[in-house]
């Protein structure tokens, strides 16, 4: 079993401090000492059921929570218990044996990883046996379960968000324990069993569960699928570009830009931060990752070199947190401060493996970030649309475009072939809200289909949700019910943000 730690009645804020509520309980789950995995795992589920029990019959909403890295307030809960899952934080090597007959994939790929668990741990867990994720955030401290349940996506332009690696998903409700997966079997039936776990194999509701946006059950373990541990080259640079580097961007030259830029061969990650002030006469921040065989003998280099922590919220997030007068020459200066011209092709090469591209760091309180994902092949021509509303609407915030493939889950926010995804980062004030609103106006009048990310500021409603996810909304929340058809238990995963998205 779990241990409970009760830490009582309290404020808690999230990670960012974007967010905050006042909780009836703050309550901690500790891993137990058992020895047995698979024991282990059925312990915890049934500590979660019993709280989750206890937590209907007495009305109680309850929120499961990992790191709370998520800025928008999709993880808060008033007058309600936050359960605290970063001490479930076990990941577990598979045998053969532990897998169905009709599993497709290897049992060295695999990972069974707690709720608990952040992404940097995963990092760790995988390289520890010679396997890497293949994509993932801008950093490491976010729980895996949570970055799942958010869509969280990186720049890797072959694929989607990080729950693309889930196979399996061990959810409770306050009824029952499940192991979710798809209808091609992956853990075998007397795996599943002494987990204290019933199956469900379904193609639908394994989608619902890879991004449940919390609204599915407690996550209390993920099964995860891993590659062969590889290494990648930085190069990052700041460099004016031209209105024909976004064409080549918008049609997917990403070889044609990188040899432009970096080098002359298809990048494995590639990420522009724009001023939107003056995007082409100013430089912008690039940054490419190129794929490498994996080589035990080369040390990674400083964090500083592989780019680590070179995300738009981290380079202008504490810069901006002051000031409502960030513009232009002022907002370039911290852009340039903060992103040298420290990697370049002439330089030594940089070279880690995929777990060292990311840093922790401290909390940026009072940040802005939004964003809108859409179909790469019309960025040319909503390019200057989102530029000129944005500054227009006030927006003093950098602009960051990422490039990735249609994602896994039925509320992927990327889910077009090829994914452009904008990100609008800096200080959380009235000028960055109304640039963002601008963009989204911009979007509707001009007719162009986009999505919102489930973990920033989205300023989105039920309705607009239908509107987003039609078909893969109505599959969701079917899913949603077959895992809870009681509407008693999906009321206990219930807070403001999430009967407003009308997911529960």
């Amino acid at each position: 079993m779990a241990r409970i730690v009760n830490l009582g009645q309290q404020v808690w804020s999230n990670y960012h401090q974007t967010a905050e509520c006042n909780l009836k309980a703050r309550i901690e789950l500790i891993n137990g000492d058992e020895k047995n995995g698979r024991a282990h795992l059925k312990g915890v589920a049934e500590t979660v059921r019993d709280l989750l029990r206890e937590a209907r019959q007495y009305h109680i909403p309850v929120r499961p929570v990992g790191a709370g890295w998520s800025p928008s307030p999709i993880n808060v809960v008033e007058d309600g218990w936050l359960v605290e899952t970063l001490r479930l934080n076990r990941t577990y090597k598979l045998a053969a044996k532990d897998l169905h007959e009709d599993c497709e994939v290897a049992a060295e790929a695999l990972l069974l990883v707690q709720a608990g668990a952040t992404v940097d741990e995963v990092y760790e867990s995988a390289e520890e046996i010679g396997r890497s994720l293949r994509t993932g955030g801008a950093s490491n401290g976010q729980s895996f379960a949570g970055a799942c349940a958010t869509g969280t996506h990186g720049s890797v332009w072959q694929a989607g968000g990080i729950q693309d690696h889930v196979r399996a998903v061990q959810m409770v409700t306050p009824e029952r324990i499940f192991w979710i997966s798809p209808e091609k079997a992956v853990l075998s039936d007397a795996f599943i069993a002494q987990t204290g776990s019933e199956i469900i194999r379904d193609d639908r509701i394994f989608a619902a569960a890879q991004l449940h946006v919390g609204a599915m059950g407690f996550v209390t373990a993920m099964l995860i699928e891993t590659d062969p541990i590889y290494m990648v080259q930085n190069i990052q640079k700041a460099a004016k570009i031209k209105r024909e580097h976004i064409d080549w961007l918008s049609r997917g030259e990403f070889r044609k830009f990188s040899n432009a830029f970096g080098l002359n061969e298809s990048p494995y990650f590639q990420q522009v931060i724009l001023n939107p002030f003056d995007p082409f006469d100013k430089k912008c921040l690039l940054r490419f990752l190129y794929k490498r065989p994996f080589d035990p003998n080369i040390p990674p280099p400083p964090p500083r070199d592989m780019g680590a922590g070179y995300d738009a919220l981290t380079l202008l997030g504490k810069a901006m947190a002051h000031s409502d007068l960030f513009k232009g020459a002022i907002m370039q200066f911290a852009m340039e401060q903060g992103y040298p011209d420290n990697r370049d092709v002439d330089d030594p090469p940089a070279i880690a493996t995929w777990g060292h591209t990311t840093e922790e760091h401290a909390p940026i309180a009072s940040l802005f970030n939004g964003s809108v994902t859409l179909d790469r092949n019309r960025l040319s021509e909503v390019f200057d649309l989102i530029i000129n509303n944005f500054r227009r609407g006030g927006g003093g915030t950098v602009v960051t475009l990422r490039f990735v493939r249609q994602a896994a889950g039925l509320l992927a926010p990327a889910h077009w072939p090829d994914n452009v995804v904008i990100d609008f980062d800096g200080p959380n004030i009235e000028s960055s809200h109304s640039g963002y609103k601008k963009v989204i106006e911009a979007l509707d009048g001009a007719g162009i289909p986009f999505t919102r990310h489930w973990g920033k500021t989205n300023n989105l409603d039920e309705q607009r949700v239908k509107r987003d996810y039609g078909q893969n909304f109505a599959d969701w929340k079917w899913a949603q019910a077959q895992v809870m058809p009681d509407p008693a238990d999906r009321q206990v995963f219930a807070n403001e943000e999430l009967v407003k998205l009308g997911l529960i």
